[in-house]
């Protein structure tokens, strides 16, 4: 055989060798691992075969399984901002190895829209691009579709922050990560894996669903609510902008569980510090607002058992925002629920959302608020407040409603004036403005109005007027004592050529 003819088939040899030591996405150029843990380490090579993984000093050795499946994990690493190499051995001299590994504290970010809204469009965004030399922030975008059953594989890559890549990161992580970074002094990695216009269902695995009463409800609720806005896709003309909307949305990004099986799925069981979640909008009917609780309570308990940690796990509160009916209240009171779970925290935004955009630009104070929360309560630093008041419980005595509310601290009103967005209501379900009196951590609320109260609701309005918050200048969460359905939705207006009578 030719000499060059020998020569191409020992490289192509070669390179299907080495296709066979393979690493998951996240195993690539410029990845963080995180710090003071055991690293979870895993890949691909043929059946049987010894891998050796080495960094930092450590080297530890897998067998790959019948599969080809091999996995380990490191001593718990100390942090470190020194980008060093993870190189992992296999048989006849083959080798992968990962460049630029830095050590430091890893979160996951995944939801909807406002968690993939990139820096570019948020606010400031000139200033931003321009302070973004922060090489040892590195973000990592999940690029995969939904599937139909658990993936095994990532697709994606990681970017250490700098003016030229800023932009493309999700704003709400990196807003979130430059705070710790800045208040911590180490590397922060940060996963997004997150789908514009997706429901939760679609980020909890189907077999969690379906083995459960509630969540089972909730699913058929899903199918009732695309349906509908399916049937009003064909049947309007011109199509309004939600049914338009519906059309763009694939069935993979929507349905029971595809996009845990294609974006969540394959990340485990990368070590991480904790979780962020920014996702609600699609969940947000009236119908199936109350539900949400228990989807994203079992959604916790059941990422974190994947993770096999009890993993710190936050969330964004919907903002104000200025859509009818009473479906943002009730989620945002449906997202006061999984505080219930451990090691669990909220960011209240009621006060800077944007009545006409689903979308608020404002993200560096949603990773402000975030940041505040780990810092105080994952890391332990001591901060001026880790949320803004919550309710706590209530009293009625007389014709006032006494209200308990923690993290409290400081309580106020933001500009001096009374209390804002006070209601309320007796026997008879009619809500009547309400003044409020600061008295420590309680709200003492009557209404000349209504002298025998029942019920009290505060700021209970899709884009409320608020102003209640606690030293820190956090606003108070929505919240009512009530639980009273939401009133059926007003008979539409008789058509016809002549008036309605």
């Amino acid at each position: 055989m030719p000499r060059l003819a020998l020569l191409l088939l020992a490289a192509f040899a070669a390179g299907t060798s080495a296709a066979d030591l393979k690493l998951p996405a996240l195993f690539s150029d410029h990845m963080v691992l995180q710090r003071d843990k055991a690293v979870a380490v895993w890949g691909w090579a043929d059946a049987g075969e010894e891998v050796m993984v080495e960094f930092a000093g450590q080297k530890k050795a897998a067998k790959a399984d019948d599969a080809g499946k091999w996995s380990l994990r490191l001593d718990a690493l100390a942090a470190s901002a020194e980008g060093r190499p993870l190189v992992v051995s296999g048989k006849d001299g083959r080798k992968a190895t990962v460049s630029d590994v830095l050590v430091g504290d890893v979160w996951l970010g995944s939801g909807q829209s406002n968690m993939a809204m990139t820096v570019n469009r948020a606010k400031d965004f000139a200033q931003e691009k321009a302070a973004a030399n922060l090489p040892l922030i590195r973000h990592f975008k999940e690029e995969s579709a939904g599937a139909t059953s658990a993936q095994a594989h990532a697709k994606g890559s990681w970017l250490a922050c700098s003016p030229d890549n800023v932009g493309g990161f999700s704003a709400t992580l990196y807003f979130f990560g430059r705070e710790l970074h800045r208040e911590l002094g180490v590397p922060i990695g940060l996963i997004n894996t997150s789908v514009g216009g997706t429901p939760i269902e679609a980020w909890i695995a189907t077999e969690t669903q379906t083995a459960d009463a509630g969540l089972s409800r909730g699913l058929e609720l899903q199918k009732e609510h695309y349906a509908a806005l399916e049937k009003a896709a064909a049947q309007s003309a011109p199509q309004s902008k939600n049914a338009r909307k519906t059309k763009k949305i694939s069935l993979s990004t929507r349905s029971s569980g595809q996009l845990f099986d294609g974006k969540v799925a394959p990340l485990v069981p990368y070590t991480l510090t904790g979780m962020l979640w920014y996702q609600g909008e699609a969940n947000s009917a009236d119908t199936r607002a109350p539900l949400y609780g228990v989807q994203l309570s079992a959604l916790i308990r059941d990422w974190r058992a994947r993770w096999g940690e009890e993993l710190p796990f936050a969330w964004v509160q919907l903002p104000n925002f200025g859509r009818p009916g009473e479906g943002w209240p009730l989620m945002r009171e449906a997202m006061l629920k999984p505080l219930a779970l451990p090691k669990t925290g909220m960011a209240v935004t009621i006060d800077i959302g944007e009545a006409k955009d689903i979308h608020p630009k404002n993200k560096q104070e949603v990773g402000r608020r975030l940041s505040l929360w780990a810092l105080g309560t994952v890391y332990g630093r001591k901060v001026a407040a880790t949320s803004g008041p919550l309710p706590a419980g209530h009293e009625i005595k007389g014709a006032e409603v006494i209200v308990t509310l923690a993290h409290a601290e400081g309580l106020k009103t933001r500009d001096g004036a009374p209390v804002k967005g006070l209601l309320l209501a007796g026997a008879d379900k009619q809500w009547k403005p309400a003044v409020g009196k600061i008295d420590g951590a309680k709200l003492i609320v009557s209404s000349a109005e209504v002298p025998a109260p029942v019920a009290l609701r505060y700021a209970w309005q899709g884009f409320p007027e608020t102003n209640l918050v606690n030293g820190a200048d956090l606003p108070a969460s929505p919240f009512r004592t009530d639980d009273w359905a939401p009133p059926p939705p007003a008979a539409p207006a008789a058509k016809g050529k002549g008036k309605a009578k």
